[in-house]
């Protein structure tokens, strides 16, 4: 029980856990998954069970990793795979005998070190569950760690190339004596090179008694921490004697990853540093609106792409945003007067997005803003675009005696770790912003860049799309009744997946196939098929027990790989999950694949049988070979072809089609008669010989099982 345990329910926990799970059942994962939503706002899950798919999805950043069993990996080759890649990357085995856990006194493992909980013993939740977040909470703080040392190293970098080609004098002292001094700093004292001043105390170079007695004190105190004061002001003396009046100014800083004190001496109020500083930031502003421009904007956006990916950020939007009657303006007030308008735009956008909202704003080109905001939803992102859009519409801009007004448009694209580049993103938010009418002055103007817009238009947009379906669970299952004229039921239903597109059209399952296929996704999608199938299927068992489904599968079950090889386990836990009801599923097969797989057919179907599973055929009939199937792997049901029960009112069709039933009955084969559209289809289905009936005219396909009486 996790009440057993105690675990830091701390705010700084409520964030994303990527969590990767080595094992043969995902179910256990999905399990794993559910306790650890209560401590992260999110927990995505990468599971796999074999050592291609590990090197592969090691590319992405993980937080822990969960081991139980693979295909064909032991914990000695996880270890080795992950030191190789050199991967921060915790790893938690769990282990079936308690002892080999190797538990102390208080049951909790013997040894936690580095970067990896050694073992935990299977079926211990609780304890894995607390593992889990200490680990995250320790790579989190190494991570932060290694990107304030990269940091810290690359700061120091650039701060010394800056004081090396400064022309102000700087130079590093510890304790009180320099250790470093750049050209201008020993041409300010007289010294001929580095070698004759490293060792020398500050306090040579500084004149008069109470000066050293005043320095010293001002030293104590910033080397304690004190900041309040970091100036001093004193007579410099040089080599040959000569002296001068000066100010030094400290500050921390370090070399060679040191903590050492910068001391740079002003003869005047400026400093080269400065100067680069300021123009640094003005490299990046737009002169006209004070905005951040074209550079800052790609520096933040590029920023903004990283921090999603590593997982610092959850999700941020663009908003592209054009004013739409500039030519015309133009026209009317001229470019003085364009400008002007330019800024009262640019200011209304800093007002609404920087100031209350905590965006980021920047002027993209003459009359193009692009404005990013972190962390809010989409539709968070609407409405404050909507609202600045009617702002606009309605202000009045004063240019000199005239009036003119503007509208806007936006488009809005949504970034998350799966964003694609930066370029990318901006060009399908322009690609929205432009399905807007330019001479079109009204005030709601904005549009959300749906991917599945263009996932028709490009294959791997497309691909992208089935991708995203798949991680956030926006595919769609729909069921058809099927009726079993044995025993005058219809509790049997088939399952459909589709991918939704924009167009309110739907992909099918045999569009997804090749998608999937070209992209390795197979596994995947029967994966996500099944296991969220099943779930629907323990659902509707509570209210009508007798429910069973049919469900088509892909090849994937049949090739050479890690789900083919973990499939008959799989499939054991998911009827485990409904409750040990193995006729409550049935599979089935394309018989392309089939004839294709042979071997691993039969192998896949008499490991099936062996627990009790049915399995069947789809596009029955579809080949000439056809026959080799119900001799060599002996199915439970076979699904026909579509073209069977097509224009059965002509006789050569109606012949072909009763011939085929009884070869498959002479085979003690069950036969489903789908596509049953019409009512003179539906009268001849009764006396052809087929077990069961499917199609609209008896029930279509819904979202949910409906139970309904047989059509009579």
């Amino acid at each position: 029980m996790l009440n057993n345990y105690f675990i830091c329910k701390s705010d700084d926990m409520k964030q994303s856990l990527n969590l990767l799970v080595i094992d043969e059942e995902q179910l256990y994962a999905e399990h794993l998954v559910k306790l650890l939503s209560v401590y992260y706002e999110e927990v995505h899950l990468g599971f796999l069970d074999e050592k291609a798919e590990l090197i592969k999805i090691l590319r992405h950043e993980w937080d822990v990793l969960v081991f139980n069993r693979a295909y064909d990996m032991t914990l000695t080759d996880v270890v080795g795979i992950i030191q190789d890649q050199d991967i921060l990357l915790p790893i938690i085995a769990l282990a079936k005998n308690p002892q080999v856990a190797e538990l102390n006194q208080f049951g909790l493992p013997e040894i936690v070190c580095g970067d990896m909980v050694k073992s935990i013993p299977v079926g211990e939740d609780g304890m894995l569950v607390m593992a889990i977040c200490l680990q995250k909470q320790y790579v989190k703080t190494k991570r932060q760690l290694q990107g304030l040392r990269m940091i810290l190293k690359e700061s120091e970098q650039r701060a010394n190339i800056l004081i090396e080609n400064s022309k102000s004098a700087v130079a590093y002292i510890d304790q009180g004596v320099h250790i470093f001094a750049n050209e201008p700093y020993l041409q300010l004292f007289g010294y001929k090179g580095m070698q004759d001043i490293i060792g020398v105390p500050v306090v040579d170079l500084i004149a008069g008694g109470d000066n050293v007695k005043g320095f010293k004190q001002f030293l104590r105190r910033f080397d304690k921490g004190d900041r309040s004061q970091v100036e001093f002001e004193f007579e410099s003396r040089r080599t040959d004697g000569t002296t001068f009046a000066s100010k030094l100014q400290l500050a921390a800083a370090t070399l060679d990853g040191e903590p050492v004190t910068q001391m740079i001496i002003q003869q005047n109020n400026s400093t080269d540093a400065e100067l680069v500083k300021k123009l640094a930031q003005a490299e990046r502003l737009d002169p006209l609106t004070g905005l951040a421009n074209r550079i800052a904007c790609m520096e933040y956006l590029q920023n903004t792409h990283h921090e999603l990916t590593n997982g610092t950020l959850k999700s941020a939007h663009v908003l592209y945003i054009r004013m739409d009657n500039a030519p015309k303006i133009n026209s009317t007030v001229g470019i003085a007067g364009l400008d002007t308008a330019v800024k009262q735009v640019a200011y209304l956008l800093d007002e609404s997005f920087t100031k209350m909202n905590d965006g980021f704003v920047a002027r993209f080109s003459d009359t193009h803003f692009v404005v990013i905001l972190s962390d809010v939803s989409t539709d968070e992102a609407l409405t404050t675009a909507q609202l600045v859009t009617q702002k606009v519409a309605s202000l009045l801009i004063e240019v000199g005696s005239r009036t003119v007004t503007t509208t806007l448009s936006v488009g809005v694209v949504m970034m998350d770790m799966n964003a694609p580049t930066p370029q990318v993103v901006l060009e399908r938010a322009i690609a929205v912003m432009n399905e807007f009418d330019i001479d079109d002055d009204s005030a709601d103007k904005v549009g959300v860049f749906d991917i599945s817009r263009l996932a028709s238009e490009d294959d791997s947009v497309l691909s992208e799309y089935l991708q995203n379906a798949l991680a956030y669970n926006q595919l769609q299952l729909s069921y058809q009744a099927i009726y079993d004229i044995e025993t005058d039921s219809s509790d049997l239903f088939e399952v459909y997946v589709t991918l939704p597109m924009a167009d309110g059209s739907a992909l099918t399952f045999e569009k997804i196939i090749p998608i999937a296929r070209k992209n390795n996704l197979l596994d995947k999608l029967d994966r996500w098929v099944l296991i969220n199938a099943t779930k629907h299927l323990i659902h509707i068992r509570k209210t009508h027990p007798s429910a069973k489904i049919l469900i088509g599968l892909s090849s994937s079950a049949l090739e050479n790989n890690g789900f083919a090889n973990n499939f008959i386990a799989s499939i054991t836990q998911l009827i485990r999950a409904i409750g040990g009801d193995a006729q409550a599923l049935i599979l089935q097969f394309n018989e392309q694949d089939l004839l294709d797989y042979m071997v691993a057919a039969k192998r896949q179907f008499m490991a099936l049988a062996n627990i009790g599973c049915r399995y069947g055929v789809y596009s029955f009939g579809s080949t000439t070979k056809y026959e080799d199937v119900l001799t060599h792997l002996n199915p439970n049901m076979v699904r026909l072809a579509r073209s069977y029960t097509k224009d059965l009112d002509r006789e050569v069709n109606l012949n072909s089609l009763q011939s085929l039933i009884s070869t498959i009955n002479a085979h003690h084969v069950a036969t489903l008669m789908p596509y049953i559209e019409e009512a003179s289809v539906m009268s001849l289905a009764w006396s052809v010989g087929a077990r069961f009936l499917q199609g609209d005219y008896l029930q279509p396909a819904t979202s949910e099982m409906v139970f309904a009486p047989p059509a009579e």
